[in-house]
């Protein structure tokens, strides 16, 4: 199943989305239920409930505006860097460097605030002079949790995703280091692209799917996600580690090599660039930077 968030004629609404990614039929909720987007369903159904009944009239995708299927996800968004080994060793040699001597030691995480979230084909400001002149692109997988819980056993890991979908966790490389962390680098407002919907877990298995970046039609990233150094249930057991997970968080696990730090010379993001991140089994978004 493919649930979407979207607006039509200026109200937000949840969908089911066809295989075809053609057209898309509404759930029958409330207003109030449709503004927390797939959120309102996710935890739903962790409680115990049932998916609200279906529109009877499918409606063309083409004829609404799709939002990130988590339009304002419950808190910060996990994400994970360098975790494929092609990436991490193109960073190796770059103001990385002096970092931990052995990525492949323990996952590094950080997160991204809430609010830099926008949509699957929404504009994504870059901050201007002064703010960041090094502004970079993540094409990610992002796991969305479907059963909340701590200390998560690899083994059982895959049994609490309910589902995946795609963003671009955009980075202001400069900011990162300046800082000597990652959050304020990863999250300024418009940040991170997401969609354009959510695919479920039994009909996508995020360990054996393709992720894959343009650049103005220029193919920068191209990876398989069973290249990742930790894999998808390890990066939950990690993350549950004496913290507990909740229906609806987001986990973004990473990016392939072929980002514009990782280019000899570096090649950061300029006004007018579009960036397309594609992943087999889900979809495709598209942004602008401007």
């Amino acid at each position: 199943m493919r649930i979407a968030t979207y607006v039509q004629g200026g109200t937000r609404h949840i969908g089911v989305v066809s295989a075809d990614g053609q057209q898309i039929t509404p759930f029958k909720v409330a207003a109030e239920t449709a503004q927390r987007g797939a959120l309102a369903l996710i935890e739903t159904l962790a409680s115990g409930g049932a998916l609200p009944p279906l529109d009877a009239t499918p409606i063309a995708v083409s004829s609404v505006r799709l939002e990130a299927p988590l339009p304002m996800p419950r808190r910060n968004l996990w994400c994970v860097g360098r975790n494929y080994h092609a990436h991490a060793r193109e960073l190796s040699a770059s103001v990385f460097k002096d970092n931990d001597s052995n990525p492949e030691a323990w996952p590094i995480v950080f997160t991204k605030v809430p609010e830099c979230v926008v949509g699957p084909h929404d504009d994504v400001r870059l901050p201007g002079a002064g703010i960041s002149d090094q502004i970079d692109y993540e094409a990610e997988l992002a796991v969305v949790i479907g059963k909340g819980g701590k200390n998560i056993t690899r083994a059982n890991a895959l049994g609490h995703v309910f589902g995946y979908t795609i963003v671009n966790d955009v980075t202001a490389r400069d900011v990162q280091m300046r800082h000597q962390q990652w959050d304020m680098g990863k999250s300024f407002d418009t940040f991170c692209p997401m969609g354009p919907w959510i695919v479920t877990a039994d009909e996508l298995d995020g360990t054996k799917t393709r992720v894959r970046c343009w650049v103005n039609g220029e193919l920068r990233q191209d990876g398989p996600t069973d290249n990742m150094i930790f894999d998808i249930p390890t990066l939950i057991e990690t993350i549950s580690r004496g913290i507990t997970l909740y229906p609806g968080d987001v986990i973004a696990t990473g990016t392939p090599a072929g980002v514009g730090m990782g280019l000899k010379p570096p090649r950061y993001i300029k006004t007018g660039d579009v960036i397309r991140v594609e992943i087999d089994g889900i979809g495709a978004i598209e942004n602008r930077f401007i």
